[in-house]
């Protein structure tokens, strides 16, 4: 599959309220995947996440978004990367907080099943296959909750 960073029709676009942004797959394989993300002036790529299976990287193609991340927020730029590992320590989102929209290439792994955490919103996130069920953590369950022995002694 050959693509190009720069040109190609916008796959899915974002009209949820802050949260405006366009997106093109460049490449998919089995274990990694690739991706342009466009973010428009005032809005945020994505919730507050992290990933339990997969890592993440970030390359700054065009404008200057803010990472949050849990050292804090600072403005990137151009020709920046970074990588977002799994576990908490890999946890950003990006936000525009400038006047031109922010263009950023994302590489990630797309081990599965993944589980993804929004520490925001205290949800996490199951991905198998095209299943993509989010749960709030305060809706847990005991582990046997619902079990019975089913034994025939």
């Amino acid at each position: 599959m050959t693509s190009n960073l720069f040109s190609g029709a916008w796959e899915r676009e974002s009209d949820q309220p802050g949260f405006e942004i366009r997106h093109r797959a460049l490449a998919r394989g089995d274990l990694l995947g690739a991706g342009v993300w466009e973010i428009l002036p005032g809005m945020q790529s994505v919730p507050y996440h992290l990933h339990h299976g997969n890592e993440e990287l970030l390359v700054v193609i065009d404008g200057r978004p803010t990472l949050r991340a849990p050292g804090g927020e600072r403005e990137l730029e151009p020709g920046e990367a970074v990588l977002f590992p799994r576990g908490q320590e890999g946890a950003h989102t990006l936000l525009n907080r400038t006047e031109e929209p922010v263009r950023c290439l994302f590489v990630s792994t797309l081990l599965q099943p993944e589980v993804v955490e929004y520490p925001d919103s205290g949800k996490l996130g199951v991905r198998v296959g095209g299943e993509r069920p989010n749960f709030r953590l305060d809706s847990q369950v005991d582990y046997w909750d619902g079990e019975e022995a089913r034994s025939e002694a």
